[in-house]
This record gives structure tokens, sequence and C-alpha cells, in this order.
């Protein structure tokens, strides 16, 4: 079966999809595939420039990621439209790679989506897991990561359904506002509970 993984930014989404990889499980990104939809030379990188310019390039030709964020997430607008050119991309490499791992002999796929239900990638999957985390420690996170004001990072959280909303879809839930072996051990526990019952839509919270 595949497991849609989302959650809002600084969530820690990306970690509990390696946990589950770290168990068995096998994993792919939406975010490795957005790189790969804008690789230079790439029909997506080459409609990102046409719409935002050649600013957002860095000096090797390939795209700028800090700063084409710096644009789209200070602007509604802007951010809809690298949507628009960027998931289409994304879709076509993601049912690829998604029907190619379904032959296999995997008893897990993990597809980590940071806008599963955003851009609909939830038809995709079999079930989705949503990734909770506190909101005060989502923004100490997410201005620690990226290095960014606090005010910075409440606009790159508002640029995302909120966590509420992400709910309402989930199949199953973590809380990732304890410990990392707290995380650790929820995620062990679902792992299982999907590989040796299949999936039976509970939900997992802490």
């Amino acid at each position: 079966m595949v497991l849609g993984v989302t959650g809002g930014i600084a969530s820690g989404k990306s970690m509990v999809a390696t946990m589950f990889a770290e168990l068995g499980a096998t994993l792919l990104s939406a975010d490795q595939l957005a790189r790969e939809a804008v690789e230079p030379g790439s029909v997506g990188l080459a409609q990102v420039v046409e719409a935002f310019g050649s600013g957002v390039l860095a000096e090797d030709g390939r795209l700028d990621r800090e700063r084409l964020g710096q644009v789209v997430f200070a602007d509604p607008e802007a951010r809809q439209s690298l949507e628009g050119i960027i998931h289409p991309h994304i879709a076509r490499l993601a049912e690829d790679q998604l029907a190619r791992l379904r032959k296999t002999d995997a008893a897990l796929i993990v597809y980590e989506a940071p806008l599963l239900f955003e851009a609909g990638g939830e038809q995709r999957v079999d079930q989705t897991l949503v990734v909770l985390v506190d909101p005060e420690q989502q923004l100490a996170r997410l201005v620690e990561r990226d290095k960014l004001t606090t005010e910075q990072a409440r606009t790159r959280v508002a640029a995302q359904w909120s966590q509420a909303d992400k709910l309402l879809r989930a199949d199953y839930v973590i809380d990732n506002s304890g410990s990392v072996e707290q995380t650790r051990q929820a995620v062990s526990l679902l792992y299982y509970t999907l590989v040796a019952d299949g999936c039976r839509g509970e939900t997992i919270q802490r």
C-alpha cells in the first residue's frame, strides 16, 4: 500500500518519513520530485524562468529555491502561479514512480508530500498520515531551521492549509510535539500495524 505523509511546514514530516524508511518502508519524496521537475534544461525550469525572470536562477543555472521562496511566500498570486507550473510536473513524476513501486514487493510505500491535499495528491495514495505539531513549536523550528524572523515564519505557515484542515482529511495522525523517541514509537506502531494487518482506517494520536 501507499501511505501519503504530509503536514504543515516544519512539522517534522520528513523526519517521520525517514523513520518509516528506517523500519523498511520504501520512501518517495515529493520535494525530490520537485527538484527533478526544475533541473537545468527541463521544461519546468524554463516555465519558471519565463514566469519569474532569470533572477531566480543561481550562478550555475540551477533554480535558486531560497530566492524564489522569498518571492512566492510574500505574494499569494505568485505562489499560485508557481504551483500551477510545478504541480503538473510533480504529479506526472509521482504517478510514474508510484506505479513502478507498486509493482515491487515493498510492504509499505511512503509518499512524503508537503502539499499532498492542496495539490490533490491524496488521489495517488491509499491512506494519509498527517504529522501534527504544536503551533508555537512549529514557528520556533521554522525560525531556527530557515533563519527567518517570526513574522516571516508566520507568513510561510499561513501560506499553507491550516493543520486543522489537514486533520479533517487524515486517516492517521502522529503528534510530533513531544520527544523524538515518542515520535519514533508512534511511527513504529503505525508501521507494524499497516504491514501486519493492512490499512484499517484507524487514527493513532498521542
